[in-house]
């Protein structure tokens, strides 16, 4: 008697174990299915015949939706070409409407009695043996979206009940796997697609489009990456109130486009945007270009003339390098913000204007504050809103389709069908640009105006042929930037693919030898980086000068570098080229 009463204790838990096991079982072989290279439509197929398998089912379909939601393609047991309207004809689309509309597995345990069905016509894709059905169905979703439902009927009867929890669970991992399936399937068929407009473009003839990766509503930014995006995030915020904006950053990071985004984006960009570049004029004229003069106001001016402040009224002015005004102009300028009024040079009648300050800068204030340079007060003013425009550097994700968006530029200009090839874009990536999209833009343009064939290579550009002192600024202007902004790495001599990172610092007595060879020297990184700072440096710079019979180019191949690199190592050295 206890053995039957343990035996009967434990069936409940063997069959629950038994259904387990059943349903893992169902997930392998259906993720198998799902995974073979099929059409859409027998891989659905597929799915509903294992279905079957594992499950106590007449029948299933799957019903997958369009963009309006409507039913674009349905698959039932046993579909075929010649049977697909058929499955139409059965999709029970008060059931479908309510997944969709809830994103909710849905169980109906006897279709015939329950109020969502009444006045149905079963015989449209219920059994035909007039028995009473059950109906389970469930989202197949894509993220949160409701893409299409997988449901499936059976005989209602009283055993059926105790298995609608679990074969809820199992039929929404399946619908789990095949919303997946359906993703991929759209990303294979948007990119067959596009293989196939270049092919055609490239039957043609036709040079392929260069990729832009416009910012959408901004003018002139182009890129994607994520440093890039949070400015243009910040930016959309920011264009609709009315603060003060303080643009920063290095220059050539393009802030004069940012600026001219803020006034687009913003309530006054149907008034207009006026631009002055504080940097480029004396005080004495900046004074009347801002707040403009009176007749007679001094010598030279025969007609009165309305300022900045005057011409910009409504809508927004762009002060750029606002950091090179002069401590006295500083204090003048301070009135106009703090109470919207000033007056005309040599005039005395007070003139009131509405205007949207967006202030630009690469110095670091906060150290001209601490010097007595610049007004704290004024930098208090214009400091309401800080962006922090990103440098290039920062932005590697972005250097390919600039490139592109200036070959394009140099193209439409030129009338001419330049490409880059893949060696051009290594040479490209590989670059610091520490004059950010300025130096790209004229890189580019001075490539494309001295490459030789219709594809730029690496060998076009000017630094793979001693041409480029770019780098000569590396270590003198970089290394006196603001703090607020990150330093640029100072290049090192080693290609890219050959860095390590740095090994820990030794101790005199652990330093490699001076004759050791960059390739068994430990720490490869320190033993050819000879523009660093340090005797070893030196030492060993003079030793692959001594191997190499002080010929320049035979020692920048025994260190990896170029003959351009060697001769700024030998002149920051001090180091004297013995001749023979």
């Amino acid at each position: 008697m206890g053995l039957q009463l343990a035996g009967g204790a434990c069936a409940p838990k063997a069959r629950e174990f038994d259904v387990r096991d059943t349903a893992l079982v169902g997930i392998y072989e259906i993720s198998k299915l799902l995974a073979s290279p099929n059409r859409l439509e027998t891989t659905l197929a597929g799915v509903l015949a294992l279905l079957s398998s594992f499950l106590d089912m007449r029948h299933g379909l799957v019903a997958l939706l369009d963009a309006a939601g409507g039913p674009e393609v349905v698959v039932g047991s046993g579909w075929s070409e010649d049977s697909a309207k058929r499955f139409f004809d059965r999709l029970p689309e008060r059931a479908v409407g309510q997944i969709v509309a809830t994103k909710m597995p849905l169980v109906v345990e006897n279709v015939a009695a329950s109020p969502l069905f009444q006045g149905s016509d079963f015989s449209e894709w219920g059994p035909t043996d007039g028995r009473p059905f059950s109906l389970i169905g469930v989202p197949i979703k894509e993220g949160d979206a409701v893409v299409g439902t997988l449901t499936v009927d059976r005989v209602y009867d009283d055993r059926s009940v105790t298995l609608f929890d679990h074969d809820v669970r199992f039929l929404t991992m399946i619908a789990n796997l095949v919303g997946q399936t359906l993703r991929l399937h759209k990303l294979i068929a948007r990119d067959r697609e596009r293989l196939m407009q270049e092919k055609a473009w490239l039957e043609k003839g036709d040079r392929l489009p260069q990729i832009e990766a416009k910012i959408s509503g901004i003018n002139g930014v182009v890129g994607n990456s994520p440093a890039l995006r949070a400015v243009v995030d910040k930016i959309r915020v920011v264009a609709k109130a009315k603060s003060t904006v303080l643009l920063r950053g290095e220059s050539g990071t393009g802030k004069e486009l940012f600026a001219a985004a803020i006034h687009n984006l913003s309530p006054r960009r149907s008034k207009p945007f006026i631009k002055l570049n504080c940097a480029a004029l004396p005080e004495s004229v900046l004074e009347s270009e801002l707040f403009g003069h009176e007749r007679g106001a001094f010598t030279g001016a025969v007609n009165m003339r309305k300022g900045r402040f005057e011409l910009a009224d409504g809508g927004t002015l762009f002060l750029d390098e606002i950091g090179e005004i002069t401590p006295a102009f500083q204090a003048k300028l301070l009135r106009v913000l703090q109470e919207g009024e000033f007056e005309r040079v040599g005039g005395t009648r007070t003139q009131k204007v509405d205007v949207r300050l967006v202030c630009a800068t690469n110095k670091n204030l906060e150290e001209a504050v601490k010097r007595n340079e610049f007004r704290a007060d004024l930098y208090y003013r214009i400091s309401v809103v800080p962006i922090f425009v990103p440098p290039l550097r920062d932005r590697k994700g972005d250097l390919e389709p600039l490139a592109n968006e200036f070959l394009r530029r140099f193209n439409a200009e030129q009338g001419g069908r330049l490409s880059f090839s893949e060696s051009a874009l290594h040479v490209l990536t590989a670059c610091a640009f520490p004059g950010n999209i300025r130096e790209l833009e004229n890189c580019v343009f001075r490539t494309a105006t001295l490459a030789q064939g219709s594809v730029i290579t690496d060998r076009d550009f000017s630094c793979r042929n001693d041409g480029c002192l770019s780098s000569v600024l590396w270590s003198g202007s970089l290394e006196r930037s603001a703090p607020h902004a990150p330093v640029a790495i100072l290049p090192t001599l080693v290609p890219p693919r050959d860095r390590q990172p740095a090994p820990p610092p030794t101790t005199t007595s652990e330093r490699p030898h001076a004759d050791s060879s960059p390739e068994t020297c430990p720490g490869a990184e320190n033993c050819t980086a000879v523009e660093r700072d340090g005797p070893s440096d030196r030492e060993r710079l003079i030793d692959a000068m001594e191997r190499a019979g002080w010929v320049k180019a035979k020692a920048a191949r025994l260190l990896g570098l170029t003959p351009r690199q060697i001769g700024y190592a030998l002149q920051k050295h001090g180091v004297e080229v013995k001749k023979f």
